[in-house]
């Protein structure tokens, strides 16, 4: 699992052994089961969370209890309530895991240290949250401008194997239209062209 985080950062960053060791002890590695939460709205948040295998769902409750799907975070991806995260406030979004998932974990105090020494960490960082802002906009706007048909299309290159690794039911909701419509989709997509 050490690997794989290093070969994370050093797609952005370069670090030495010393560095990389310093990062590393700011971070715990944790193996949720599926089904378990790692983020439960209402509770503070205290960790970040970076991927290393299986998938996660975060999600917002409204008020009139429907949970709407705010992402799909799988291997390699960063993941949390960003906003409770920073701010160390009760999360607003729950995390849970739909699969055996291994994850890295950040405490805040451990993420301000690391930007506090390391600038190229800061800059990791920035980064970071500078392509999921772009994602999560990018994201919205589909739901908001394009057809279904389109956003499955989308979805397809983007991340071929999702469909493969959640239900229907999760991946419908994730696009934002019926299950029915999905099957007939997916249906539309197998046909020879």
């Amino acid at each position: 699992m050490q690997q794989q985080l290093r070969e994370h950062l050093e797609r952005v960053v370069s670090l030495t052994d010393e560095e990389f060791a310093l990062v590393l002890a700011q971070f715990t590695s944790r193996q949720v089961r599926k089904h378990a939460y790692l983020i439960r709205e209402g509770e503070r948040v205290r960790e970040l969370y970076f991927v290393v295998q299986g998938l996660l769902k975060l999600v917002h409750t409204d008020a009139a209890g429907k949970a709407h799907i705010v992402s799909l975070a799988m291997e390699d991806w960063w993941e949390g309530d960003f906003a409770a995260y920073l701010a160390q406030a009760p999360a607003t979004l729950s995390l849970q895991c739909l699969e055996d998932t291994a994850v890295w974990c950040l405490p805040l105090a451990g993420y301000e240290y690391l930007c506090q020494q390391l600038p190229q960490m800061a800059r990791f960082f920035l980064a970071k949250f500078a392509r999921g802002g772009i994602a999560a906009q990018q994201r919205i706007v589909s739901l908001l401008a394009l057809p279904a048909r389109e956003r499955y299309e989308r979805l397809l290159r983007q991340y071929p194997t999702l469909p493969q690794r959640v239900s229907k039911t999760l991946l419908a909701a994730y696009l934002g239209v019926s299950r029915e419509t999905l099957s007939r989709l997916a249906d539309q997509e197998r046909r020879p062209k």
